[in-house]
């Protein structure tokens, strides 16, 4: 019997992009098409349709059908805990630790202290020479665990060259966190260039050295910024390193990149994509044949929200879904409940296991880079080689990575993308699911563990000094209203609250109620929802019944004409001194305003403003 083909397009007439153009200019009516283009934060166009782009092959990254290490965060202060937790995750499917110590970049106020003891103890029963791959995440401070680690291995009578242990040493990720440095970059690169060699000579591969990308991202930058930072980084690496008398040849495989990976599918994609390329690019620049870079990946720590935890798993789902198509060699999931506090042993296993699920039961190693040929990610591709290798240059001009933060190249950039950023989550353009939108004010407190948090002294004078990239969550200022909220729920046994005032029939004014509920409460003001009013006089009474601090008109655009003003006077009358109008301001602005209302809420609108502005109103009366 031969072969059928199913050629599922044979039923239907050819199409063209410009059959496509002209359906869309129907549906358009004249608007212009720019409004289906989207722009990055770095300003790079998104269209709505790509063809399939030709002629390009798979980037390479990991060995073809090879899995990436699904490594673990290990940040308890207690020793003894923190190696129960190791040997948990290494029995349950992790293949690799991220030894997550104080001090160092992506510690967020936890992990372990950098004493010879607590590695010991750490890293007994642990088998680094069976195929455990090993991460330290270390800071200046906390730097000389790598030291320790190394000093373990050699104690323990093992092979160095058989231990996969990625060093971490990285000070210009701290000099760039912290906003200054007690040393000139002349000065450190002695120090880690010692570092360097003195591991090599034990005999360990390395590598040695990280160029973190995760400082720019976590700051609020954009993809661009993160990819030109680990460039500059990792030049200037390469370039100590050489320096110190090691051949380029031998370095190219000491410095390794850290990537933070999001809930953006298709930029997560082409960022980790787009590296690549550009180190490929640097390394044919330096007369070097390329390698694939080892790119380690944590899901990022600005996406991660306090409030409705839970949705951090659905993020951190879609964040290690597209760093493990685009090629990541590992991948950190950062718990769900880590902006909490230190993870319990449910968010540690929901944080391994997604891993585990996206590898042994969705496959997604088999393809290596399922994304060639795809026109968008292809595009996007490109579009952040060529944006990041143009800032990259501008860092090079400067003197390099250091000097480049010394003139606040990096910092000047990023802090205008996060105020970008913040201005769209405030707006909720960029929406937080659980934060900004659809928040549950009657959650549950979510479990996370007790522990101690090590302190370090301060390392060093702040001799040089230049603006920082400290890292920042972009739910925070939603947060901190619904922890007002909580705070007058303690003090008061209530929380603030909104009084809707439903105009017409539940047709009329459910849309806009549902609206004005998701919106308050993103601030931690409680919603009370109420009937349908159409005498004013019920209206005010059931105000006064409902002891709110401010009301909400919910309707229709035919109802406000109708009712609004007449409802607004017995709100007014009825004490309200702060009302509010769902829906756009129209030409009745004036007339609404004359009979009390005083703020308007719709999609778009600054949320945030209006919801601290309420708060400022309640301090004051």
């Amino acid at each position: 019997m031969e072969d059928e083909r199913l050629e599922l397009a044979s039923g239907f007439a050819p199409a063209s992009r410009e059959d496509w153009r002209r359906l869309v200019d129907e549906v358009l009516e004249g608007a212009p098409f720019e409004r289906l283009v989207g722009r990055t934060y770095d300003g790079l166009r998104i269209e709505p349709l790509y063809r399939r782009a030709k002629n390009v092959a798979p980037i390479q990254g990991r060995a073809p059908a090879a899995p990436w290490q699904i490594m673990q965060r290990i940040d308890h202060s207690d020793a003894v805990a923190a190696n129960t937790q190791a040997l948990t995750d290494i029995e349950n499917g992790a293949t690799g630790l991220a030894l997550v110590f104080a001090g160092g970049s992506g510690s967020h106020d936890l992990g372990m202290e950098p004493t010879a003891d607590a590695v010991a103890k750490v890293l007994q029963d642990i088998h680094l020479d069976l195929g455990i791959s090993i991460e330290l995440q270390v800071g200046p401070q906390s730097s000389m665990a790598a030291n320790y680690v190394a000093e373990y291995v050699k104690a323990k009578g093992l092979d160095p060259a058989a231990c996969d242990i990625r060093f971490g040493l990285d000070p210009l990720a701290a000099c760039a966190t912290w906003g200054h440095s007690p040393c000139a970059w002349e000065e450190i690169v002695p120090a880690v260039t010692s570092g360097v060699k003195g591991l090599a000579a034990l005999g360990f591969n390395g590598p040695f050295v990280s160029a973190d990308g995760r400082v720019v991202h976590d700051a609020g930058g954009s993809e661009v910024q993160e990819l030109a930072f680990v460039l500059a980084c990792g030049v200037a690496y390469l370039r100590a390193i050489e320096g110190a008398g090691i051949p380029l040849e031998a370095a190219q495989g000491m410095v390794y990149a850290r990537l933070a990976a999001d809930a953006d599918q298709f930029l997560t994609m082409a960022k980790f994509r787009a590296l690549r390329l550009l180190w490929a690019r640097i390394e044919t620049a330096c007369r070097l044949t390329p390698k694939p870079l080892f790119i380690a990946a944590d899901t990022a720590w600005r996406m991660l929200t306090q409030r409705d935890p839970y949705v951090n798993m659905l993020r951190a789902t879609m964040a290690t879904f597209a760093a493990g198509l685009a090629g990541a060699n590992a991948i950190t999931v950062l718990p769900h409940t880590l902006a909490l506090g230190l993870p319990d042993p449910f968010a540690r296993r929901v944080a391994r296991n997604t891993q585990l699920l996206l590898l042994e039961e969705s496959n997604l190693a088999r393809v290596s880079d399922p994304a060639a040929g795809a026109g968008g990610i292809e595009t996007l591709t490109a579009q952040l080689c060529e944006a990041a290798w143009t800032l990259f240059q501008d860092s090079e001009k400067a003197g390099g990575a250091f000097a480049a933060l010394q003139q606040g190249l990096f910092q000047s950039k990023v802090a205008a993308t996060r105020k970008a950023r913040e201005a769209n989550i405030a707006k909720r353009r960029d929406v937080l699911t659980g934060a900004s939108e659809f928040p549950n004010l009657h959650e549950s407190d979510t479990a996370v563990l007790k522990a101690t948090p090590v302190t370090l002294a301060p390392y060093g004078e702040q001799k040089y000094k230049f603006d920082a990239l400290p890292p920042i969550r972009l739910a925070e200022p939603f947060e901190a209203l619904r922890d007002k909220s909580d705070a007058a729920l303690k003090a008061r046994g209530a929380r603030p609250k909104v009084f809707l005032a439903n105009l017409g029939t539940p047709a009329d004014f459910t849309a806009r109620a549902t609206f004005a509920k998701s919106f308050f409460e993103a601030g931690g003001i409680e919603a009370l929802d109420s009937e349908s009013f159409a005498d004013p006089a019920k209206l005010a009474a059931a105000f006064r019944a409902s002891r709110a601090e401010f009301a909400c008109l919910c309707s229709s655009d035919k109802v406000y004409a109708e009712q609004a003003e007449a409802a607004a006077r017995a709100l007014q009358s009825a004490g309200c001194r702060h009302m509010y109008f769902a829906g756009r301001p129209t030409d009745s602005e004036a007339a609404l305003r004359a009979v009390g209302v005083t703020s308007f809420i719709f999609a778009g609108a600054d949320a945030l403003a209006t919801l601290q502005d309420a708060y400022r109103r309640m301090e004051q009366a």
